[in-house]
C-alpha cells in the first residue's frame, strides 16, 4: 500500500512540476506564433491596402518595412527589458502593446496611421520575442528538455511564417484586408490572461538592475539605421545618398554605443562579457551567415512563383505550403536531433541539408523545371534542413548563460537573426534581379556552406559557461 502511495505521489510530483512547464511552453508559443505571423500575413493585403487607403507606390511596401523596422531596431531593448524589469512583466506590455497596435491597423483610415500602429506592432513584436525564448531557457533548465521546447517553440514559429500568406489571403479574399488584424487579437487577449495567470510576479535575477536608457537609445538607432540602410539598397542601390547617410550613421551610432558600453555605462545593456562564453559567441556568428543565406529565401520563392511562373499571391502561398509543412517537421525533429547529436553536430547536420536544397532550387530553376521539381521536392529539402538549424543554434546562443541575463542573450540572437535576413534579402534580391533567381539561390546555398564551416571550426562539442560573463 505505501508502495504505491509512493509512486501514486511521485507520478503527481511529476505532473505537477510539468503543467506549470508546459503552461509557460503554450504561452511563449503564443507569443513567437504572433510576432512571425505578423511579420508575413500583411503581404498579401497590399493590394486591397493601396486602392482602400490610397498608398502611393512608394509607401506601400512600409506597410511591410515599418513593422520590421522598429522590431528589428528594439530587439536588443526588449531582451534587457526582460531581465530588468521581470518577464511577466515585459510579457504583459509587450502582448497589450502588440494586440492594441494590431486592433488599430484593421482601423487604420489613413496611411500615415497604418504605418505608425504597424510600427509599434514591431516595437511590441521585440518586447515579445526575447521575452517568449528567456521563459523557455529559464523554465527548462534540463539540457534536453530545453531542447524539446525550443523545438516546439521553432515549430510554431515556423507554422505561422508559413501559414501568414495562405491566412492573409483567404481573410482578404473572404472578408476584407482588415479582418486580417481583427480576427486574430482574442490570441493576443489570451496571452495576457495566459501571462497574468501563468507567470511569477518577481523580477528575475537576485538584485534588480537598472535600464541604460542612454545604451538602449544608442542601439535602436543604430541597429535601425544600418538595417533601414540595407533595406533601400535593394530598392535604390547602395550609392544613395539616403542609403549611404544611414549606413554610416547607423555604424557611428553602433561605434558610440561600443564606447559607452564598455567604459562610461555603469549597467550595459550589452555587456560584452557574455561574448566570452564560446558557445553564445559562435552561434551568433554562425546565425548571422545561416540567416543571410536562409531568410531571404521565402520571399524569393514566393516572387519566382509570381514573377516566372504566373502565380496569384494567394496561390503562391497555397504553393508555399509544401515547404512550410517541411519546415513544420524540422523543427519538431531539431530537439531530437540537438538532444542525440549535441548542437555542433545537429547544426552542421541541418546546414547540410538545407544548402543541398537550396541547390537543388537553383539547378531546378535554371533548367525551368515543373513546380514538383522547384518547390515540392527542393524546396521541402531546404525547408527541412533549414528549420531544423534554429534549434540547435537557440540551445547554443542560450548555453551556459546566467538567469538574469537571459532575455539579454536571446535579444542578441534576435537581432543578429534580423539583421542577417535584411542583409540577405537586400543582397539576394540584387542577384535575382541582375543574374536570375537560379544564382540567388545558389548564393543562398554558399551561405549555408560558409555556416557549415564555421559551426565546425568554432562552436563547441560540450559547452560550458564563461566565468565573468555578466559583464
Amino acid at each position: 500500500m505505501s508502495a504505491h502511495a509512493t509512486a501514486a505521489d511521485r507520478a503527481r510530483g511529476r505532473i505537477e512540476r510539468w503543467e506549470p512547464q508546459r503552461l509557460v511552453l503554450i504561452l511563449a508559443c503564443i507569443g513567437s506564433f504572433s510576432v512571425v505571423l505578423d511579420a508575413t500575413i500583411v503581404s498579401v493585403t497590399l493590394p486591397d491596402l493601396r486602392a482602400d487607403l490610397g498608398f502611393s507606390p512608394a509607401a506601400l511596401p512600409w506597410a511591410v518595412n515599418a513593422y520590421t523596422l522598429a522590431f528589428a531596431g528594439c530587439l536588443l531593448f526588449g531582451g534587457r527589458c526582460a531581465d530588468v524589469f521581470g518577464r511577466r512583466r515585459i510579457m504583459l506590455v509587450g502582448m497589450g502593446i502588440f494586440t492594441v497596435a494590431r486592433v488599430a491597423v484593421g482601423l487604420a483610415d489613413a496611411p500615415a496611421f497604418l504605418l505608425a500602429a504597424r510600427a509599434a506592432q514591431g516595437v511590441g513584436g521585440a518586447l515579445l520575442m526575447p521575452v517568449t525564448l528567456s521563459m523557455l531557457t529559464t523554465t527548462f533548465v534540463e539540457r534536453s528538455a530545453r531542447a524539446r521546447a525550443l523545438a516546439m517553440w521553432s515549430a510554431v514559429g515556423a507554422a505561422g511564417a508559413a501559414s501568414g500568406p495562405v491566412i492573409g489571403g483567404l481573410l482578404t479574399q473572404l472578408a476584407g484586408w482588415r479582418w486580417v488584424f481583427f480576427v486574430l487579437a482574442p490570441l493576443g487577449v489570451v496571452g495576457i490572461i495566459g501571462a497574468f495567470l501563468t507567470l511569477p510576479q518577481h523580477v528575475s535575477g537576485s538584485t534588480r538592475s537598472r535600464l541604460d536608457i542612454v545604451g538602449a537609445l544608442l542601439a535602436t538607432a543604430g541597429i535601425t539605421g544600418v538595417v533601414l540602410a540595407i533595406m533601400r539598397s535593394a530598392a535604390v542601390g547602395w550609392t544613395d545618398r539616403t542609403v549611404l547617410g544611414s549606413l554610416l550613421g547607423g555604424f557611428a551610432l553602433i561605434g558610440i554605443f561600443a564606447i559607452h558600453q564598455t567604459r562610461w555605462a555603469a549597467d550595459p545593456i550589452l555587456p560584452f562579457g557574455i561574448f566570452r562564453i564560446r558557445s553564445v559567441s559562435s552561434a551568433n556568428a554562425v546565425m548571422f551567415l545561416f540567416g543571410t543565406g536562409f531568410l531571404a529565401s521565402p520571399v524569393l520563392l514566393s516572387l519566382y512563383l509570381q514573377d516566372v511562373q504566373g502565380y496569384s499571391p494567394l496561390l503562391a502561398g497555397v504553393g508555399y505550403l509544401p515547404v512550410g509543412a517541411a519546415m513544420i517537421a524540422g523543427s519538431r525533429s531539431a530537439g531530437w536531433l540537438t538532444v542525440r547529436l549535441g548542437a555542433r553536430t545537429a547544426t552542421m547536420s541541418s546546414c547540410v541539408i538545407g544548402a543541398v536544397g537550396l541547390l537543388c532550387t537553383a539547378a531546378c530553376i535554371a533548367l525551368d523545371a515543373s513546380y514538383l521539381w522547384t518547390v515540392l521536392f527542393s524546396g521541402a529539402i531546404l525547408g527541412y534542413g533549414t528549420a531544423a538549424a534554429f534549434t540547435p543554434l537557440t540551445v547554443a546562443a542560450t548555453d551556459g548563460v546566467p538567469p538574469g541575463r537571459s532575455g539579454l542573450a536571446a535579444g542578441v540572437l534576435n537581432t543578429v537573426r534580423q539583421t542577417s535576413g535584411a542583409v540577405g534579402l537586400a543582397a539576394l534580391s540584387t542577384i535575382a534581379l541582375s543574374a536570375g533567381y537560379a544564382a540567388s539561390f545558389a548564393t543562398s546555398a554558399l551561405c549555408l556552406a560558409a555556416a557549415t564551416l564555421a559551426a565546425t571550426i568554432t562552436m563547441p562539442r560540450h559547452p560550458r559557461p564563461a566565468p565573468n560573463a555578466a559583464r
